[in-house]
Formats: C-alpha cells, structure tokens, sequence
C-alpha cells in the first residue's frame, strides 16, 4: 500500500493541502479552498447543515446572505474569550469550526488518492497572537484538537514560513542563506535558514533554522484599515445626532469599529445595540449614509462590501489608480483610490512590518549583506507598500517567490522528517 503524507497550510483567507507520495518522494497534487463556512438560515433534511469554501460564498450570496457567513476563523484560535457560538441549535467551538475546514481539505485529498490518509504535518504562524505564549499554547492546542476531529492521528507542526523556505529549496542549486517573510492574511511571519539542495532528502533540518519570529498584522489589517478610512464615511461615521434640542453630537466612533473587522459583526445583534442604532438614525434626521450602516447590518452585507475592498487592493498591486466601487441595496460609493493613498492608509501597519523585520534582524544579529536570498510568500507579498519595504531593505537581493498560495502547503508536506522522533 502507497504512503502518503499531507502539507496542510491552514490559512486565515485560504487554505491548502499538498499531497505527498512518501514512495516516491513527490508532491502529488495541491488543493486550495477559501478559509470560509457557510451554515444557511433555514436547513432542509437532505441538505448538508453547511458549506465549505468557493461553495460557501455562492450559497451565502444565493441565499440572499441570510445565514451564518463565517471567515477569518483561524484568527479565534488564540482568543480565550472565544469559548463557543451556537449555530442552528447546535454549539461549536473554535476546534469544531476549524476541523469543518479541514475535513474538507482532507475529503478532497482522500477522492484523490483513494485512500484514508491520517498523517498530516501542519504549519502554523510563529507566533498566533504577537509573542504572547498562554494565547500560543491555546491556539496550537485548539488547532491539534480540529485535526484529531478531522480524522488525523498522526499529526507535526511547522512553522509556515519554513514551510515556504522548503518549498524554495527545491528550486535552487547551492547552497544559500534565505530570509523568508510569510506575510498572510493574519500575520507576518519571518525565518532565517540555510538551504541546501543537497540536504533535501535529511531528516532532521533543526541546525539549518536560525531564526523566527512574527507578528500579528496582515492582509485583514489593511482590509480593517481601509475600511475604516475609506468605508465607513460611506455608513455614517460622521453622523450628527441631536437627542437633546440645542446639543448635537457625534455618533460614537466605537460603533464604526465594528464594522472594520469581521469578529466584531456579531456586536450588531443584541437588543440594546439595535435600539441605540435606531434612535440615533431617528435623532440625525434619518441620515442617509447612517442608513446604509442599517441596510449593512440588515442585510447582512459584510462579506460583499470586504469583497469589494479586497478587489481595490488587488488591482493596487499593478495599477497607479483605481475605483472602489461598491453598489448595492441603495448603498452606492465610486471613489477613485490612488496607489499614493492606499499605500498613506495602510503605513501604520507597513510600519509594524517595518519594526518588526529591524528587530528581528537586530536580536538575531543578522546584517542584511549576509544574508543571500530572500523568498517571500503569502497574498500579502504581493502590495506594493510590501514589496517598496523589502526592495528598500535589501536592495542588493532580488525578491524571489513561488505560488503565494500553495508555497507553504508544499514546504510542509516536505517537512516529513518531524515524524523521525
């Protein structure tokens, strides 16, 4: 009977899983799905109770986004006062949620190869929240919880950015000193590594690791940021109200915060909250933008207005200008975004970046004119604001990178060595 191994990237926007043939030392094939889970409103008999990736953003949409849309999971793992969320009567808590994922990436798999493969090394960041190791502790134990769930009982963690460096190794021919900066939806990851074609085939690599270590910002904290900037203007952040005659005020901003992540939505559905947001709409004189923050929350239109947010800032990476553009259920913004502003939006966290990478440099004594390659990896990578940061640090290095997508799944499933105890 073949061997197989499986490289499981668990990403906050997309996840992948690379198959590996332990026989014959190759990767077999790469699936990759949107990090998304849909449950609909209403749930029939004969009807799955929820849908995974591509399939749960269409469902969502056809169901007139009615149901429980959830994204962003791998970002709870590490929150303690996450405890659980009941859905369709049933409670699940941040393992339950995480295992859906990963029982559909290994389903996918195991149609493949036809067979019921239970070993899987999965990467995970550096450090899930910043360099806090109780929050750590709790997030891998969370994460080796859904991966029991999901049917695996042979289970090793990695590091994803090393992850990322193995997968580069296989396509150089001498040795090289790489920094490699993993920069995902929800962190940024760093490692400083020998690489060596020769060393391939080894089984312990842990004297060729020099470095790690992340941060917690990522491609959601320039989503945040520019929704904040640019899209809550658009759902009345600057709303007067006058409750008292003679006295107006401002909405409280806190309000708008809510809206800028996608942990926060469920902050819109206790009584209390619904009865504030409706006196203020009353005491501004019905506000028609602060009435698009009500259609928002009615609606349920989080997912399509950060959809359209994610659009501009793809189309940024290789355009000087362009349209952010969202119309729906009355709420209508068409505002021209430059690269100029984009970039001014998202510098606070290009900043933490920035800092981060110095002083990971810093500690681990590391003179960028020592270091031989650089290898970036991860949807991030690929902003503009991102790429001016690293060509400005290393101008002497070229930026290499593979398949921002399926680099890491692909490093990890040649990671098998960890099973060596």
């Amino acid at each position: 009977m073949k061997k197989y191994l499986y490289g499981i990237d668990f990403g906050t926007t997309n996840s992948a899983l690379a198959i590996f043939d332990e026989e014959k030392k190759e990767i077999v094939d790469t699936i990759i799905i949107p990090s998304l889970i849909y449950f609909p409103s209403i749930s029939h008999p004969n009807q799955e109770k929820y849908v995974i990736g591509e399939t749960a953003i269409s469902s969502y949409l056809s169901d007139n986004m009615q149901g429980r849309f959830i994204k962003s999971i791998k970002q709870i793992l590490s929150r303690s006062s996450f405890i659980e969320t009941r859905i369709q009567n049933k409670r699940y808590n941040a393992s339950d949620l995480v295992a859906l994922i990963l029982k559909e990436l290994k389903q996918r798999a195991d149609e493949i190869i036809g067979y019921d493969c239970k070993k899987a090394v999965i990467g995970r960041p550096v450090f899930f929240d910043d360099d806090n190791t109780l929050k750590d502790t709790l997030a891998q134990t969370r994460l080796n919880k859904a991966a029991q769930i999901a049917g695996f009982t042979e289970v090793r963690f990695q590091f994803e950015p090393i992850g990322a460096a193995f997968a580069y190794e296989k396509t150089i021919e001498q040795k090289e000193r790489v920094l490699v900066g993993d920069l995902g939806g929800g962190t940024t990851d760093f490692t400083y590594l020998i690489l060596d074609p020769a060393k391939v085939a080894n089984k312990d690599r842990r004297g060729d690791m020099m470095a790690t270590g992340g941060v917690y910002v990522g491609g959601d904290s320039f989503d945040s940021a520019f929704m904040w900037e640019k899209g809550t203007p658009y759902f009345g952040k600057n709303t007067i109200y006058e409750a008292t005659p003679g006295k107006p005020l401002n909405v409280p901003k806190s309000l708008f915060a809510n809206i800028c992540t996608w942990d926060k939505m469920n902050f819109f559905n206790g009584l209390r909250i619904q009865k504030d947001i409706e006196d203020y709409y009353y005491y501004s004189g019905n506000d028609p933008l602060f009435k698009n923050l009500i259609t928002l929350i009615d609606q349920n239109l989080g997912y399509s207005v950060f959809q359209a947010i994610e659009k501009t800032k793809i189309e940024l990476s290789n355009k000087d200008k362009i349209d952010f553009v969202y119309q729906k259920s009355g709420i209508d913004i068409n505002e021209e975004v430059s690269i100029e502003t984009y970039g001014e939006i998202i510098s606070k966290d290009v900043t933490r970046i920035s800092n981060y990478l110095d002083e990971f440099l810093a500690t681990n004594n590391l003179d960028p004119k020592n270091i031989d390659s650089l290898f970036l990896t991860g949807g991030t990578s690929m902003v503009k604001a991102i790429q001016d940061l690293f060509k400005s640090r290393f101008p002497h290095l070229k930026i290499n990178s593979g398949d921002n997508f399926k680099s890491v799944a692909k490093g990890l499933a040649y990671s098998g060595y960890l099973f060596e105890d």
